[in-house]
């Protein structure tokens, strides 16, 4: 464990805050976990006793009373303090892997818009699963058997002091070979190994999503056959490395089991010797002495792939270490927006590690129940715009307001003032009424009943034969394009928000679905904002004002009749929309 830490130092963030948040139950775990072990050899100590003392026939039972009383009270507290340690470390456990995967999930969130040019899809994969995985490892097999086996080890060479002091150093390197030299050629060995295998797993995770995401292109390019065969072979070199680790593994358990063979012959004979007699008196002693080695086997045991797996946990950590810092919550914003104004003050916006500013230096004012439409070709900024709108980014330079204050600051208020509708909304697999109360959850079912109404779909749903509790397959499928758009629109309208931000809403519709549907948003959304985000002009005449973006900058503004009549680019853009050119 102590070599994960000194890497990352003071600035590790993912493992010593929640060791010291649940110290209290970190030390009763540990604290059970050495009673368990205790608990064992003292059992195994008092019946070695009591065996060789009732086999040199005592002269009166209560010679043995206690002995027989001791045994049987470890032999109870043994399971008892490993049962409770059991429910203790877990409990502790699952709280520490709960914060991680909070955290680790409260960054993902805040970054979730950049996430694609920052992190390549296996990336997040392996953060998700292997990281997060190892460090729930590094708590249980790790932290618990090094320190528990570290108390027992010092008990140990102390108990024996008080017997033979030179014994007892003869236990320290003994035992010294199990606890310290044996886990140190494990990370040299192994570590090395574990690491590479760490690597490779996170290589596939790449592999096989960046080439999933795209099969179309390896099956048109009739290249199938070739990825299959390179990534077999990064499985085959996986399987290579899990070989040569379990065969090290192996070997060093033969070595493990030898030296505790031997610890048990010296003890034998240590004890033979500081306990003499033929039977009865102090040869007792030798069988309680000799049998208390053998429970410590599952104390020491574990150190080796304990420590071997250090490495890993090292690189998992310094993996998540290089994730942005989680702020605080942002709903403690310093005021709440007086209005629903929006307001774009010398806004710059570049993503993180890309060296084009997508957009600069853009002053933009969008008054309350303004109808604008956003216009730009691919690239030209438009999504980040209404990523800034909605807060999910911080401008870089400049500032995003509504109603006074910066958007990013709102937080998962946001919701409560913009509502958004992208271009392939997403219905979740359960019933049409509990996919629209996401919108509203204690809208009742004649507030569903009635958006349903608004948006053009309620004779339909009344025809399904369960009516609002038709269950919804998975995205949506049964529906229609078109479909699934009203529906979005419905809860848009059951969460009641002043503003609302369409995304490209008709991209992949037919013309006569695109035009219906853009007339339904016009018509129901009729006393609210709109931020209409579009590639092209079709229904524009509705808007109260038309931006236009190109290269991040404010190229043209005004009315659709301003437009049409006294700019010649937004004439040009209007007919190649109409195809007359």
């Amino acid at each position: 464990m102590k070599l994960s830490m000194t890497d990352n130092g003071q600035q590790d963030q993912w493992v010593r805050p929640f060791l010291k948040k649940y110290k209290g139950l970190l030390m009763l775990a540990i604290f059970l976990g050495f009673l368990t072990f205790f608990s064992a050899g003292a059992l195994m100590f008092n019946s070695g006793y009591l065996i060789s003392r009732a086999a040199s026939l005592p002269e009166n039972i209560l010679l043995i009373y206690i002995p027989i009383v001791l045994t049987r009270a470890f032999g109870i507290s043994r399971p008892v303090f490993r049962y409770v340690e059991r429910l203790v470390s877990h409990n502790w456990v699952l709280k520490m892997t709960s914060d991680l995967r909070l955290k680790l999930y409260r960054i993902l969130e805040k970054d979730a818009m950049f996430l694609k040019s920052n992190y390549q899809t296996g990336d997040i994969l392996g953060l998700l699963s292997e990281d997060i995985n190892h460090l729930q490892n590094l708590y249980l097999r790790t932290i618990f058997p090094m320190i528990i086996a570290g108390l027992l080890y010092v008990v140990i060479v102390i108990g024996l002091g008080f017997f033979s002091w030179w014994f007892a150093l003869c236990m320290l390197l003994l035992l010294g070979v199990t606890v310290v030299l044996l886990p140190i050629l494990s990370v040299l060995v192994n570590g090395a190994r574990q690491e590479r295998q760490k690597g490779t797993k996170n290589q596939l995770y790449k592999i096989l999503t960046d080439n999933i995401l795209g099969v179309s292109d390896w099956v048109f390019s009739q290249r199938g056959s070739e990825f299959v065969l390179s990534y077999e072979e990064k499985e085959k070199e996986l399987r290579e490395i899990d070989g040569e680790i379990k065969k090290f593994d192996r070997r060093r358990d033969v070595v493990f089991q030898l030296f505790f063979g031997m610890i048990a012959l010296a003890v034998l004979i240590w004890a033979g010797t500081r306990f003499p007699g033929n039977h009865g008196g102090a040869a007792n002693w030798i069988a309680a002495f000799v049998l208390t080695v053998f429970p410590l086997i599952d104390a020491f045991a574990p150190l080796s792939d304990a420590a071997q797996e250090t490495t890993i946990y090292k690189d998992s950590i310094s993996r998540l270490n290089e994730l942005p810092e989680v702020e605080g919550a942002k709903e403690a914003a310093a005021s709440n927006p007086n209005s629903t104004k929006i307001e774009a003050r010398q806004l710059t916006f570049t993503y993180q590690n890309a060296s084009r500013t997508v957009l600069s230096n853009l002053s933009l004012e969008i008054p309350e129940k303004e109808k604008l439409a956003i216009l730009g070709r691919s690239g030209s900024g438009k999504s980040t715009l209404a990523s800034l709108i909605r807060g999910d980014l911080q401008p870089t330079q400049g500032e995003m307001l509504i109603g006074g204050v910066p958007a990013d600051q709102l937080g998962d208020s946001i919701t409560e003032y913009i509502g958004v509708i992208q271009q392939k909304p997403y219905l979740f697999h359960t019933t049409i009424l509990n996919n629209l109360r996401i919108g509203k959850e204690s809208a009742s079912e004649e507030e569903v009943w009635h958006v349903l109404e608004l948006v053009g779909l309620k004779k339909m749903v009344q025809q399904l034969p369960d009516g609002l509790q038709t269950m919804v397959d998975e995205a949506g499928l049964r529906f229609s394009g078109g479909e699934r758009h009203r529906l979005a629109l419905a809860r848009i309208l059951l969460q009641d928000t002043p503003v609302v931000l369409l995304d490209e809403p008709t991209t992949g519709l037919d013309p006569i679905t695109e035009q219906k549907l853009l007339t339904t948003f016009f018509d129901v959304l009729e006393d609210k904002t709109i931020i209409w985000i579009t590639h092209h002009l079709q229904s524009v005449q509705k808007m109260d004002r038309i931006i236009f973006i190109e290269d991040g900058q404010l190229m043209m503004s005004g009315t659709p009749e301003e437009l049409m009549t006294g700019n010649r680019h937004f004439q040009m853009l209007y007919r190649i929309d109409q195809g007359l050119n």
